[in-house]
């Protein structure tokens, strides 16, 4: 029995041994240049965040001899959060103060990847406090949190043609570290999806508003490039643009049950910028801010809408070997 007992231990101990092995393997998997990139020698990252998120939203133009201007602006979201990386793969847990206290009521989501060679960002964001002034001719009137309903998604994913010497997870994951200064030609592609509709509380307090009901769909394709500049091996500044032009897009206009007909745009565009400042204080310890930002401009030569999704981040982490 006692044989059996130790057979059975002997074989459990392999297999840990083989997965461990394997995992090791794919985390240290030399498909960069070691002397511009190199992964950091503890396998467990620990790290604290503050995350601030918020969306604008500014349109104008001219209808009917009439100029109209839009300036509004979602609540600003802030978490704290904790998360564990192993080799790669990392779990973390938000808390957002403000939801807890019944001031926000807002939902976001986002997802963050970041290889050698492929990242990919995705937000979606549902909100009902989008407020702000709304100027048509010599008139003025407030747009009231809670008088309409935003849902917006935002993709985006890249291709990093110089992913040996160019890294992004150095500067957003800190999954691998950047020794010397290099950049890369980066193409992608994006899309952004969503719809503004006039809210069942505007209805019941206002029944002379308009019932709106607008929903757009947009893919882009472009590319751009990025750069991570290395200074006294110590501090790492990372800033990429990249550009689409939107090949596709399929906008729906409802206004008191009547469907309007959309206007052709002239100009279409979707941006996707990043930029991070990242600290390492040792070889255990380091600190940073990102930054990363999804705009839009549409204009159909009547009216010309700009949107601003951003996400801050600060953060502080700890590498255990």
């Amino acid at each position: 029995m006692i044989a059996l007992e130790a057979t059975a231990q002997t074989r459990d101990q392999q297999m840990m041994s083989r997965v461990d092995s394997v995992l090791t393997d794919r985390y240290y998997d030399i498909s960069y240049d070691t002397n511009y990139v190199v992964r950091p020698e503890g396998k467990l990252t620990l790290k604290v965040r503050i995350n601030q998120t918020g969306n604008d939203l500014h349109a104008k133009g001219t209808v009917n001899d009439i100029y109209s201007k839009a300036d509004l602006s979602t609540s600003h979201k802030t978490t704290f959060s904790i998360a564990g990386i192993y080799r790669g793969i990392g779990v973390g847990m938000a808390i957002n103060p403000a939801k807890w206290k019944g001031i926000y009521k807002d939902y976001e989501f986002n997802l963050n990847y970041y290889s050698s060679s492929f990242s990919l960002d995705f937000s979606y964001q549902r909100s009902e406090s989008l407020a702000g002034d709304i100027h048509r001719g010599n008139n003025l009137q407030r747009l009231e949190s809670g008088d309409i309903i935003l849902k917006v998604v935002n993709l985006a994913g890249y291709y990093t043609f110089n992913h040996r010497r160019f890294s992004f997870p150095a500067a957003f994951t800190q999954s691998y570290i950047q020794r010397h200064s290099a950049g890369s030609w980066l193409a992608g592609i994006s899309y952004q999806g969503g719809s503004i509709e006039t809210s069942d509380e505007l209805m019941a307090k206002n029944p002379n508003a308009p019932d709106v009901s607008i929903r757009i769909g947009h893919i882009g394709i472009g590319g751009g490039y990025g750069y991570n500049w290395v200074l006294g091996k110590k501090w790492l500044l990372h800033f990429s643009m990249l550009p689409t032009f939107v090949v596709y897009n399929r906008n729906k206009f409802i206004m008191n049950g009547e469907r309007k007909e959309a206007k052709r745009m002239r100009f279409n565009m979707i941006f996707n910028e990043r930029a991070a400042i990242v600290r390492n204080f040792s070889s255990r310890y380091f600190a940073g801010i990102t930054l990363a930002m999804n705009n839009s401009i549409f204009d159909d030569n009547v009216v010309v809408v700009n949107q601003n999704k951003w996400r801050a981040r600060a953060f502080f982490g700890m590498r255990l070997f």
